[in-house]
């Protein structure tokens, strides 16, 4: 190594009747472009080595083509920055900037595992599956945990590059020692975002929601569509999207319809008249579950849940191996249930009673009527 140091210093010797900013661009320029071939040769002979390793080994070294690239340059220019005649103050200037841009690119190349890692452990579990509760479950966990490593990458590593400037570091330092009311402040402002990436990894860990489950919340109906750090998306039936941050999840009440699995009771309910045959609509409503594809031969009941003056409450259960199927399910039986008794049983649907009494004293006046009138006669 410094046999090769006395070479290169002794080429920039010989060029020593060019301008120095001329002889700094062909350092440089000259490092980088020896760093680039060799670059390409390592790649491959990193790709041959990997072949026969697992498929993290090699979708790292693909992934790091661009971060490896850029070490390879900033270990050029760092080393060719003493041999160019570059004055002390830029030099020092550029190896500050050459320290950061390593912190950065340490960072980047993290993240980089972290996103093949999560993404080769979740290839093994399918959203799309008919029953796809064990799939959601790791989805989310790991979604979660991926955005909450990736932010702490990023603190991490914008800490590490704030510390590199003196003024900087100094202050921060004297902001943890002293304690006083900037750090205060700042505890305060960091607050709602420290609460939100605390309530991920709890949401992570103990997953009261996870994606594609269908919820209730603030009185509207759909499913968890995205997770972030900060926030949940859910996808209400209409389309239209609901933002909640993180926190609301673990400090207030919803409804999770798939928490323990997919598979769900919707419940018809009927009001009809009293007499309404019971038994013949139990029979039809296991017919019309039977002939429907959406229920899961799980549950179908039918049962007099109450009996008012004017008319009896009848209700419906059938499940459905989902919450979509199950509302479907639910409309299905209403409608074919009410078309049968409409036709088969117009006398059960609802209907208002009146009895109209007449007056005691007006039959016996009109009763009387005759008599009186034969004796005038």
């Amino acid at each position: 190594m410094p046999d090769l140091n006395a070479a290169f210093r002794d080429i920039v010797d010989r060029l020593n009747w060019l301008p120095d900013w001329v002889v700094t661009l062909l350092v440089l320029g000259g490092a980088t472009a020896l760093v680039l071939g060799l670059h390409g040769v390592l790649t491959r002979q990193l790709q041959r080595i990997v072949s026969a390793r697992g498929l993290f080994w090699r979708s790292l070294v693909q992934r790091t083509f661009g971060p490896g690239r850029l070490a390879l340059v900033i270990a050029a220019v760092s080393a060719a920055t003493p041999i160019a005649p570059i004055p002390w103050e830029w030099q020092s200037g550029l190896r500050h900037i050459l320290l950061v841009a390593t912190v950065a690119l340490v960072g980047w190349i993290a993240v980089t595992a972290i996103h093949i890692a999560t993404t080769i452990y979740l290839r093994r579990f399918k959203l799309d599956s008919e029953d796809n509760l064990l799939a959601r479950k790791h989805v989310t966990q790991m979604r979660i945990l991926q955005r909450a490593a990736v932010t702490l990458v990023a603190l991490i590593t914008t800490a590490i590059a704030l510390m590199t400037f003196e003024p900087v570091r100094q202050y921060g330092v004297s902001l943890l020692a002293s304690a006083g009311a900037a750090g205060l402040i700042l505890g305060l402002a960091m607050q709602p975002v420290l609460g939100n990436l605390v309530a991920g990894i709890q949401i992570a860990i103990t997953q009261p929601i996870r994606l594609e489950d269908a919820i209730i919340v603030e009185g509207e109906w759909g499913w968890v569509e995205e997770i972030t750090s900060t926030y949940v998306v859910v996808r209400l039936w209409d389309w239209r999207r609901l933002v909640l941050p993180l926190t609301y999840f673990i400090q207030k009440p919803f409804q999770n319809w798939t928490r323990e699995g997919a598979s769900l009771i919707g419940s018809v309910f009927l009001y009809l008249d009293h007499t309404a045959p019971i038994d013949a609509m139990r029979r039809k409503l296991k017919e019309v579950a039977a002939a429907s594809p959406l229920w899961d031969k799980q549950v179908v009941n039918l049962q007099v849940t109450d009996a008012k003056e004017a008319v009896i409450e009848v209700r419906i259960l059938v499940s459905a191996r989902n919450a979509p199927q199950a509302f479907d399910l639910r409309c299905e039986v209403r409608e074919k249930m009410i078309g049968w008794l409409r036709e088969n049983h117009p006398e059960a649907l609802p209907r208002r009673r009146a009895e109209l009494v007449r007056d005691t004293l007006s039959l016996h006046r009109q009763d009387a009527m005759p008599a009186i009138e034969a004796a005038a006669a």
